[in-house]
């Protein structure tokens, strides 16, 4: 009987036991306590009546109890289906009511919060997880059994859904496969070097691909360990880095490390890799990186339909601005948009990958699945970029309007709809703009109603509570009204243009 990704992880577990995480505070856990955690989270999940295929949703702030019930999903056969702790109740509910999961397990301090919108969406069974491991969730594990036999899974077998954006509409869930996760982590443990030694610096959320899959997935299939901090803090960072040989991390982190008195070669000196993803690296930042600190920060490209597609080379140039090449087993093409057919290399185009890292589609939608795949079973990933003569990618833009900040994916319409709604808007358009610390900066341009008052205090106000706190706009700015296309569309493009230096001087 195989758990396909769970059984691919524990094969390369050590011999000998031997710390996997450890926080800040000092506390460890052994792969032995992994194995034996999710063992017992697993049995809670089987007695809460999850069967193989139900989904979990999974709302808290990151523990290390957090990755356990990841992996006791896994052994489950359930579903794993993590949400970002920013999702305010009416977001949460949408999720529920869309995925309809068995169980929601949630922070003990929010329960009664999302308890309507449970209720709503008929979930069985609401469970609670802090981030110091209360909860009851928790307190039903202590009693259940260590001993756990794995549900069977077959490679094309669901292992997670993650919500991901796009420009119109809501959240669309991309299915991510037994396979897609765990080609992906064998992939990365052989092109990033990744070995039983590797001690990872993990400071990013877990409720995303990057951190979870990317990092976890990786280290675990690698037999390594993991300093595992909450969130980012650059003090606590500087403090551990003399103790890790790797960070994957987002360009924000790399903005506020350049800016630490303390950061100097010497300090980095056991260390063998930095990566950065979840949103475009600056060239000026990757550059002010290695004249400072003497490393070449390694880019890469992923999405949460694919988790990685590119890498710059663990051994040679690695280019800033670029994302390096195609990874192992994963084909990539440059297409015309409006023609589909390939592109010259050094022109621009729409991405387009295929391999066994790409998502089975998108939950519950046939027809928008259909859309985003080409008849020869490439996916559609709405990036522009092109291909070198040396064969490294570069993104360019994105052919639709999705906003990354931060590493977190925005879609326009969302926000818009919200600010629209507001007593004074005559209407809106959100745009993503350049921000030297969170890659592109949630902007918005509102035309107000004749007469109307409404500036951007009030409308800040008004979106607070509403949406999570990565989509606020940054800025909100007022124009008389917005540029448009002979068809009636709003030109985004230009938008971009005019207000592009807004954040030229911001300081987060």
């Amino acid at each position: 009987m195989s758990a396909h990704l769970y059984d691919a992880l524990t094969a390369r577990f050590p011999k000998r036991d031997k710390p996997f995480l450890t926080t800040a505070e000092g506390r460890s856990v052994s792969y032995r306590e992994l194995n034996e955690g999710s063992g017992r989270i697993a049995s809670v999940l089987r007695d809460l009546g999850v069967e193989p295929g139900d989904r979990v949703a999974v709302q808290v702030q990151k523990s290390p109890e957090a990755v356990l019930l990841y992996l006791a999903c896994l052994r489950a056969g359930a579903v794993f289906l993590p949400l970002n702790t920013a999702y305010t109740p009416v977001e949460v509910g949408y999720f529920l009511g869309d995925a309809e999961p068995k169980v929601f397990v949630c922070d003990p301090a929010r329960r009664e919060e999302f308890a309507e919108a449970a209720q709503n969406a008929r979930v069985r069974r609401v469970e609670t997880l802090d981030e110091s491991g209360g909860g009851s969730l928790m307190q039903k594990a202590k009693a259940a059994p260590p001993e756990f036999a794995n549900t069977s899974r077959e490679p094309d077998d669901l292992a997670a859904i993650l919500y991901t954006s796009g420009t119109t509409g809501r959240s669309k869930g991309a299915m991510l496969s037994q396979e897609n996760l765990a080609s992906n982590a064998r992939t990365l443990v052989e092109y990033w070097r990744f070995g039983p030694k590797d001690v990872l610096l993990h400071a990013l959320p877990i409720y995303h691909t990057h951190g979870l899959f990317v990092a976890i997935n990786t280290l675990l299939m690698a037999g390594g360990s993991l300093l595992f901090l909450p969130r980012f803090d650059a003090d606590t960072v500087i403090r551990l880095l003399p103790e890790a040989t790797s960070m994957m991390a987002v360009p924000t982190f790399y903005t506020r490390l350049l800016q630490h008195p303390k950061l100097n070669p010497a300090l980095l000196k056991h260390m063998r890799l930095f990566t950065s993803g979840s949103a475009p690296l600056l060239a000026e930042t990757h550059r002010e990186w290695g004249a400072k600190t003497g490393h070449s920060i390694l880019e890469r490209y992923g999405m949460t339909e694919t988790n990685m597609n590119t890498s710059n080379p663990y051994e040679g140039e690695r280019i800033p601005g670029s994302v390096g090449f195609p990874l192992p087993g994963i084909s990539l093409r440059v297409v015309d948009p409006d023609t589909a057919a390939p592109v010259r290399r050094g022109e621009v185009g729409m991405i387009e990958v295929a391999g066994p890292n790409v998502f089975k589609g998108y939950w519950r939608m046939p027809e928008k699945t259909a859309e985003e795949f080409t008849s020869d079973g490439y996916f559609k990933t709405g990036d522009l970029g092109r291909v070198d003569e040396r064969g490294y990618v570069y993104i360019v833009g994105r052919g639709k309007d999705l906003v990354i900040t931060g590493g977190f994916n925005v879609y326009p319409k969302e926000v818009e709809t919200e600010i629209d709604a507001l007593p004074g808007v005559a209407e809106s358009a959100v745009i993503g703009v350049p921000h030297p610390d969170f890659g592109e900066g949630v902007t918005a341009v509102v035309v107000r109603k004749n007469g109307a008052k409404i500036d951007e205090r009030e409308i800040s106000r008004a979106l607070d509570g509403r949406l999570a706190k990565f989509k606020l706009p940054k800025r909100i700015l007022f124009a008389d009204n917005l540029p448009r296309n002979a068809m009636g569309k709003v030109q985004k493009n230009v938008l971009r243009n005019t207000y592009r230096d807004i954040y030229k001087n911001a300081a987060s």
